[in-house]
């Protein structure tokens, strides 16, 4: 405390060696814990004075100053507020909800409207306390204030903050500078704890098992630049998710083969635990540092899986409807059957499989899959008729072409998720495939109620297994392809 006013009390003094009237003795501030007293006074961040049992005012700290213009030397000593820091009508009503603290134990909370040096007017909110004396009885009166707006924006932020860590639809997380959460709400609790365990402290690389490195990657840019601007998008899995029923072979998946998850599962998914987060990050500084110190991070987001995927799905409808109408457009321009078949198989290729294969079925009872059209194995190319009008393909028992052309359906194969390098390999070889292929989907070519035979889509290993919205858009193209290739045999005869 910068100045003070004090002479020897009667009775035990209020929070320190301070007097009743208004004499400054230097002797009495000269004691070490008067002078620590002063210090802590004087350093803290709340307005603070204090009152002794007649009201004289006996301690007066910088912050006070700061707040109502008065310095200590003219606030210490004078006897309540009355005539100086609140009006004359006020000044009774003030004294008496100021003294009565006295006569109350534990914290009072009131409001008043105090005058500043300079004439206005200042609404503070106190906290009034008594202070007993050495004999156990009240001495005296501390009152701690600060002004109304900064109390309502430090409450304010209290709120919003427990409001946040309480129910909020956004996840919030506080990650510190080794990235490992210190912090979560509900939401977010609910995301992270993918192995049933809390986040609290742990690597994220421990609940994300793809997406973490991009994650890790805002983290950091935070902590050394600042908040991004806008929003991102994360694509994450997260660990330990539980996995996808698989189809049975009745539902288009031949057994054993690694077929795509069941119905309900939405595309793109892969039985693990993968979503979408629309993110926020806020570098988190320590406010009562002379220069920032990041603290952390404050991340912000929100699960829009189900909108991304809808988005997906309505952007591949489109582009597949517009396939179809374009396909049938460059179609009708062909004079020969055969090669408007082709033309569809090109347009259904784009975006949707990496090769085709056409087995149609040989005329007779034999019922033999002679393969008659196929797109190049070595680059990528045009699908194109088999030269010398076709050559007979062996499948063994079971082949996914040989079980759509039972079915008069559609077969999703693929690659079994924990095959080793040989046996991938190996798979599409024993399946009279192209090579690096791992992924197959076979539809029936029916027409005028026959079945003519099977086309197979295939992909390789980079992109995703073929789901039902797959066998859907195959169908509508296989129809097509079957139709000319109908109308091309009744031609040649």
């Amino acid at each position: 405390m910068s100045a003070s006013k004090s002479e020897t009390s009667e009775a035990a003094e209020p929070l320190g060696p301070r007097a009743r009237s208004g004499t400054a003795q230097d002797d009495a501030v000269s004691e070490p814990c008067s002078e620590l007293l002063a210090a802590l006074l004087d350093g803290m961040d709340a307005a603070l004075c204090a009152f002794a049992a007649d009201g004289t005012i006996t301690h007066w700290n910088r912050e006070a100053e700061r707040i109502l213009g008065w310095s200590p030397d003219e606030a210490v000593g004078r006897r309540g507020f009355n005539g100086w820091a609140v009006r004359r009508a006020d000044a009774d009503e003030v004294e008496r909800r100021l003294m009565a603290a006295m006569e109350s134990p534990g914290r009072q909370v009131d409001e008043f409207a105090l005058l500043r040096k300079d004439g206005g007017r200042v609404l503070v909110r106190t906290q009034l306390a008594r202070v007993l004396g050495a004999d156990g009885r009240p001495a005296g009166v501390y009152c701690a204030f600060s002004e109304v707006h900064a109390q309502i924006d430090l409450e304010r932020s209290i709120a919003l903050s427990e409001a946040l860590f309480a129910d909020a639809s956004w996840g919030v997380v506080l990650v510190d500078v080794d990235l490992r959460p210190t912090t979560v709400n509900r939401y977010a609790e609910r995301a992270l704890a993918a192995g049933g365990g809390s986040p609290l402290g742990r690597p994220l690389g421990e609940m994300i098992v793809e997406g973490v490195e991009q994650l890790e990657s805002s983290l950091h840019h935070v902590l050394a630049e600042g908040a991004q601007r806008g929003l991102s998008e994360l694509w994450v899995t997260l660990a330990e998710g539980a996995e996808h029923p698989r189809e049975s072979a009745g539902s288009g998946v031949v057994p054993g083969s690694g077929g795509s998850p069941g119905p309900g599962v939405p595309p793109g998914f892969d039985g693990r635990r993968r979503r979408c987060w629309r993110s926020g990050f806020l570098r988190l500084g320590s406010p009562l540092a002379e220069e920032p110190v990041p603290l952390g991070v404050a991340w912000l987001f929100h699960d829009v899986t189900e909108a991304r995927l809808a988005d997906q799905e309505a952007d591949r409808l489109r582009f597949r409807a517009g396939q179809l109408h374009r396909a049938g457009r460059a179609a009708a321009e062909s004079e020969d059957p055969t090669a408007a078949a082709m033309t569809y198989l090109d347009f259904a290729l784009a975006g949707f499989a990496d090769h085709a294969v056409v087995d149609l079925l040989e005329p007779g009872d034999g019922g033999r899959l002679i393969r008659s059209a196929s797109t190049p194995t070595g680059a990528p190319g045009p699908c194109l008729p088999v030269t010398g009008g076709g050559v007979p393909v062996h499948y063994p028992p079971g082949h996914p072409a040989l079980q759509a052309a039972d079915r008069n359906g559609s077969v999703r194969a693929s690659v079994p998720g924990a095959a080793s390098a040989a046996e991938r390999a190996k798979w599409p070889r024993d399946r009279r495939w192209p090579r690096d292929m791992a992924h197959a989907l076979c539809t029936v070519l029916r027409s005028r109620g026959r079945t003519l035979g099977v086309i197979t889509f295939l992909r390789g290993p980079s992109r995703p297994a073929f789901e039902r919205p797959d066998a859907v858009y195959a169908e509508s193209m296989s129809s097509l392809t079957a139709t000319a290739l109908d109308l091309a045999a009744v031609t040649a005869r």
